[in-house]
């Protein structure tokens, strides 16, 4: 009878007689070498030792990556958390689903475990939210009462909403940026559209009235409606036409958004040699600030950043600068004063 060579397999001889097991201390395989049955329970003791144990904090992870919850994330979301969630598991792993219903044990563990990150506490922080997300999925299955992340303070403490790129900030960096960068961070200033959205953008987007796109964000599920006012108008008339493609590099092709994005920061390094906390997604606080400005509504700026109305309010609190708004109305009530 032929045998086939079957990974791992240990053999143990006792007494004249071979005993076959599916790995060095291994369970054992049932059947003639060389059979179906042997085959079979060999195959069998394999499976069960690659199963995850469901009960274990792995197999948690395992089930949030196959739910319909994970898979509805945008591509660029799942690229983000994918890295947390094998962090997760190497960390967490071995516990059991139940020791994180006892929040008084598993908080301290918690912390420590954000604490490997608190050198970069945005970083930390972003950890913390796919580690409740994760929990608070374990919670909708009913595997946990509660979700014990909530609670835990943010590390990072800062906000965003008032850095937003300066008309100086704009005016520093062009030198050092080539027109087809400077072309893409203008028309990021004037319509408050993120980096993927922005490479993809059309001039078949571009109708009588407004620019109308799917966001990538939304998996193209809902649009940005950018009305065509007099400054997008004129910076749309600035940029040649090279392409199908609003945007393209200086070899006439399209941008891709790792190729606008490395070219954005050499042109910030440039600018900036000493350093510079302002980022190519801050452009969207230039733009809303702009809206906002200009005396839009919420509903309005929902829906031209394509954001969800119920939250249109914390957006805006987020990236529009109160009292950078009010400055700015005080300068141009100032200026207007001084010409009358």
């Amino acid at each position: 009878m032929v045998m086939v060579e079957l990974k791992g397999l240990h053999t143990v001889k006792a007494n004249g007689k071979a005993y076959y097991y599916a790995w060095r201390g291994g369970p054992a395989v049932k059947g003639e070498p060389g059979t179906p049955a042997f085959q079979a329970s060999y195959n069998e003791a394999i499976a069960s030792r690659s199963a995850p144990d469901s009960s274990k904090f792995s197999a948690s992870v395992i089930r949030y990556r196959a739910s319909p919850d994970y898979k509805k994330l945008a591509d660029s979301t799942r690229r983000n958390w994918g890295p947390w969630l094998d962090r997760i598991a190497d960390h967490f792993g071995t516990l059991s689903v139940r020791q994180f219903d006892r929040p008084e044990k598993i908080r301290p563990r918690i912390r420590a475990w954000r604490a490997k990150f608190e050198e970069t506490p945005r970083a930390a922080d972003y950890g913390m939210q796919v580690l409740s997300r994760l929990l608070s999925f374990e919670v909708d299955r009913g595997s946990l009462a509660l979700n014990p992340c909530e609670g835990i303070k943010q590390l990072y403490s800062g906000t965003r909403s008032e850095i937003i790129w300066t008309d100086a900030d704009l005016a520093r960096i062009r030198p050092h940026a080539s027109v087809e960068v400077q072309h893409a961070i203008d028309l990021a200033a004037h319509t408050g559209l993120r980096a993927g959205d922005l490479v993809r953008l059309s001039w078949s987007h571009v109708g009588e009235d407004a620019i109308i796109v799917t966001t990538g964000k939304s998996r193209h599920r809902r649009e940005a409606i950018i009305p065509l006012y007099d400054d997008l108008r004129a910076l749309l008339k600035r940029i040649p036409f090279k392409s199908p493609v609003i945007l393209t590099s200086s070899k006439g092709r399209p941008w891709n958004k790792d190729g606008l994005g490395g070219s954005f920061i050499q042109a910030k390094k440039d600018a900036w040699p000493e350093g510079c906390d302002l980022h190519f997604h801050d452009l969207r606080g230039t733009a809303a600030t702009k809206f906002y400005i200009n005396g839009l509504t919420e509903r309005e700026i929902a829906e031209i950043m394509s954001w969800e109305e119920d939250n249109v309010s914390r957006i805006i609190r987020r990236y529009v600068g109160r009292s950078a708004a009010i400055k700015d109305k005080i300068k141009r009530l100032n200026e207007a004063r001084q010409r009358t």
